[in-house]
């Protein structure tokens, strides 16, 4: 009987150990999966570049060499040998710092914009065809009159990021806001809710998966515009590096610069997705 009651007391211990075990290993499985269709992928990208570079006659640096460069870039990012030839780190440091300004204040204006424009049906009606004229406005159209107003390339480059990179969060905010079920609206009534209480409690928590949808899309619009920017404003920055390198004829470095540029945004979107998947409103 002893030895039945121990079996029975460690039966729950081993029926969980296995469960543990079986989901780590599903988990690993999904893993390497997912694993190999990157990696596939990447290889089919490297083909047809490859492709295309030997049709193009060498005119178009391919894989090998182009990683040949990337790998020289990347042993000495940091070096500093004046104004013109700074290491490919302290350009790619430079535009991130420039995207996160621009980001950051696009974000504190489009946020409760948002809020506002998603709330109030005549904030709505007068606002949103504002919104709709200037959101599909080229970057590019922006820099001048940012370099009219600043009189600084640099600020040029972070208005064009901020102009340019508020509309999606605006936009996905307002639409957050406006899908507030009536039943919650109603259960705020019935519970005499006030604006903090409401604002806290149900419009943030509900709309702020929508929010972080469109802050992922700004990022990822703010990483576009920050090339073109830098390219008009020179100096330093990611863009102003492929600039540069094209001038020197370096196709390599050009595209060295193309890969790091979407290895970072690649980066940029997969931490704006990692921390959307961890909030819902329930």
């Amino acid at each position: 009987m002893k030895e039945e009651a121990v079996i029975k007391q460690s039966w729950p211990i081993t029926r969980l150990r296995q469960v543990t075990l079986s989901a780590v290993i599903t988990r690993l499985t999904a893993l390497v999966k997912s694993g190999a269709f990157t990696l596939t992928g990447f290889c089919i990208l490297l083909m047809i570049w490859g492709l295309i570079s030997g049709l193009s006659a060498g005119s178009l640096p391919g894989p090998i060499r182009t990683l040949t460069v990337f790998g020289q870039l990347l042993a000495h990012p940091f070096y500093d040998n004046g104004p013109n030839d700074k290491g490919v780190g302290i350009q790619l440091i430079s535009s991130i710092g420039r995207v996160f300004v621009g980001f950051g204040l696009g974000s504190v204006v489009a946020i409760p914009a948002g809020m506002l424009i998603g709330a109030s049906s005549g904030c709505r009606k007068l606002f949103y065809p504002v919104v709709q004229l200037l959101r599909p406005v080229s970057p590019l159209a922006w820099f001048p009159l940012g370099l009219a107003v600043f009189k600084s390339a640099g600020s040029a480059t972070i208005f064009v990021i901020f102009i340019t990179s508020l509309w999606p969060t605006l936009i996905n905010t307002a639409f957050g806001v406006a899908s507030v079920p009536d039943d919650h609206r109603n259960l705020a009534r019935a519970f005499a809710f006030s604006k903090r209480k409401y604002l806290t409690r149900i419009l943030i928590p509900y709309s702020l998966p929508y929010i972080l949808t469109g802050l992922r899309l700004s990022v990822g619009v703010a990483w576009l515009v920050i090339v073109a920017g830098e390219m008009l404003s020179g100096g330093i920055g990611i863009g102003f590096f492929v600039w540069d390198s094209w001038n020197a004829l370096s196709l390599e470095r050009v595209m060295s610069a193309i890969l790091l540029i979407g290895l970072v945004g690649l980066l940029l979107d997969r931490a704006f997705d990692l921390i959307a998947r961890r909030f819902s409103y329930e």
